[in-house]
């Protein structure tokens, strides 16, 4: 239901002007679910090259790295962790440097539309 919602969602944004007005079956803003939609465009924007689009790891870039990117459908991690890995970069908890700090270019909310983006990634192992 929620790969419908965000195929949904997705394919209206593309096909109408921004100025116009939202369906009636669109997500409410402040829904857990859009919450995932919003995570997942970040995802696709910021983070799809190096874990690959399904989170595995194992995007176009991953193989230029050692220690790989990480597997996001098997991650061990809460939320807060994981937030603190994407506003600090790998480096700020001990891990890769070579995951960069996002803190000062996504803002509060698109980090916490990631945050419930990766939740349902690891839920569907998508």
């Amino acid at each position: 239901m929620l790969a419908l919602a965000l195929a949904a969602a997705v394919s209206a944004g593309a096909a109408e002007p921004a100025s116009a007005p939202a369906p009636e079956s669109s997500l409410p803003r402040d829904s857990a679910d859009a919450a995932v939609v919003r995570g997942g465009i970040v995802f696709r924007t910021y983070c799809v090259l190096c874990h690959g689009a399904a989170g595995k790891g194992d995007g176009r870039a991953a193989k230029l790295y050692t220690p790989r990117p990480a597997n996001l459908t098997i991650s061990p991690f809460n939320d807060a962790y994981k937030e603190m890995i994407v506003r600090g970069g790998g480096a700020s908890v001990g891990r890769s440097s070579y995951m960069p700090p996002w803190g000062d270019e996504l803002t509060d909310e698109q980090i916490q539309d990631l945050i419930a983006f990766l939740r349902e990634l690891r839920k569907t192992g998508a």
